[in-house]
């Protein structure tokens, strides 16, 4: 399977698992050479869009996904960003809850954002993805 898409697909797991199935997932894969993590998110999504960029850069760090430095810091934030606005045309103005997905392999850096649209009782479903190309940690 090519890289890009298997992060993305690791992404969008980590995003939709549950808490208790997201630890399982993360050792699960970084037997396979892949880094995971996943961070919940919720507010209005107009007021929380610094918090959201915020939360999945200490995600990426605290979790080894990327070193403090400017190129890697720069790919989370850039695939958070295009996650984000795939997902904003459905949420904006409006209460979201949902997490925050994050997978990388080598170079390959993959954000997904799943997201719950609070719409009075009738809550809809988002998710948005983003990819960059960041050095290796090795490298």
């Amino acid at each position: 399977m090519n890289a890009s898409l298997e992060v993305a697909k690791y992404a969008t797991r980590m995003a939709i698992s549950s808490r208790e199935e997201e630890e399982e997932l993360k050792v699960e894969l970084k037997k396979k050479g892949i880094l995971a993590t996943a961070v919940n998110i919720g507010g209005n999504i107009n007021e929380s869009t610094s918090k959201i960029l915020e939360r999945a850069l200490v995600a990426s760090k605290r979790n080894g996904l990327i070193r403090e430095e400017h190129l890697h810091e720069g790919g989370v934030i850039g695939a958070t960003r295009d996650a984000l606005m795939q997902v904003w045309n459905r949420a904006s103005g409006q209460n979201v809850g949902g997490k925050i997905g994050i997978a990388r392999r080598d170079e390959h850096l993959s954000v997904c954002i799943f997201l719950s649209v609070g719409l009075l009782h009738l809550d809809e479903v988002v998710i948005g993805i983003g990819h960059r190309a960041v050095p290796k940690m090795d490298a």
